[in-house]
């Protein structure tokens, strides 16, 4: 008997170990859109172990767009909201399932003669491309300050962000947008910052899109994903110099520019991964400008923060 005891107590025990050994090497693969502060999140997570205390392996790649993608399974979840938001108001299967950046990071950048955001009425603003996230903060932006942007801001397609603040040096466009460090790098080129987006509205920038069969298939593995970029976040604001290295390292940059960086973007990092309704019904709004959508889409239809709630209690937020 005491034999049997001792055998069924090994393979409880074995089993046990095959279960924490497979667990511990769970791996995913998680898109992102662009080296940018705003997706540090998932990243910073993968650094710093927080995947690794969640049972994960982590890869991160840099793929855009990345909803194909994602519904083909090629990866597990994809870290750029917009897109996720109109993919499924198009009807493809996939959901927001957490956010990690609610305000975006997004600064209004204009030659020094314009001393206010109204003064820009009627002039050309230089955007990397019309259409997406940066044009619907742009409208949002100017709406903020009693502008039309669609009447009375004219929009040039003006490519990347050192074309952007040529166009502005010959006179050719008034201002730009752009996400840090190209603030620091505008000032330094001696342009003004008029406005910056994290300060005046919410609109959920990155975060995590999983497949409707993810979600109904792999709840506790959502979950673990969440977990890692809550901890993520809370590093980030916790962590003024692990943050900044790590910047260093990812973006490329050295430290003056990550430095900068930190201090233009980390208050627009939450701590819970909570998603603004507000700020989501925003985004719902332009992804139906975009999908050319007249009918009226409700939350969760584009969203299912189910699992999110969850991740929250075990990690102790209120």
């Amino acid at each position: 008997m005491r034999r049997l005891i001792f055998a069924s107590m090994l393979l409880l025990l074995s089993g046990l170990l095959r279960q924490s050994s497979v667990h511990a090497e769970d791996k995913i693969r998680i898109g992102f859109p662009d080296l940018a502060a705003n997706f540090l999140s998932l990243p910073l997570g993968q650094k710093k172990g927080f995947f690794q205390e969640e049972g994960f392996q982590a890869e991160l790649i840099r793929i855009n767009p990345g909803l194909t993608a994602l519904v083909g399974g090629a990866i597990d979840y994809y870290a750029n909201l917009g897109p996720g938001v109109t993919a499924a108001i198009r009807g493809i299967p996939v959901k927001v399932v957490a956010c990690y950046v609610p305000k975006p990071p997004t600064a209004l950048i204009a030659r020094p003669e314009f001393k206010s955001v109204q003064e820009l009425r009627g002039q050309t603003i230089g955007l990397q491309n019309l259409g997406g996230s940066m044009m619907a903060t742009a409208r949002l932006l100017f709406k903020h300050f009693g502008l039309d942007a669609d009447k009375e801001i004219k929009f040039l397609a003006a490519g990347v962000i050192e074309r952007r603040f040529a166009f502005m040096n010959q006179g050719l466009t008034a201002a730009t947008l752009g996400g840090p460090p190209n603030d620091f790098l505008g000032k330094k080129m001696g342009f003004v910052v008029l406005a910056r987006a994290n300060e005046l509205f919410n609109y959920p920038n990155s975060g995590l899109i999983a497949s409707v069969k993810k979600i109904k298939e792999r709840p506790d593995e959502i979950k673990r994903v969440i977990k890692a970029g809550i901890k993520a976040n809370r590093y980030i604001h916790q962590n003024r110099e692990g943050t900044i290295q790590v910047m260093v390292e990812w973006l490329k940059v050295d430290k003056e520019l990550a430095t900068a960086t930190y201090e233009s973007a980390w208050k627009a990092f939450n701590e819970d991964g909570s998603v603004p309704e507000d700020g989501l019904r925003l985004v719902i709004e332009a992804a139906k400008k975009e999908a050319k959508v007249n009918r009226e889409v409700a939350i969760n239809e584009v969203a299912d923060l189910t699992i999110l709630s969850e991740a929250q209690k075990e990690l102790g937020s209120k």
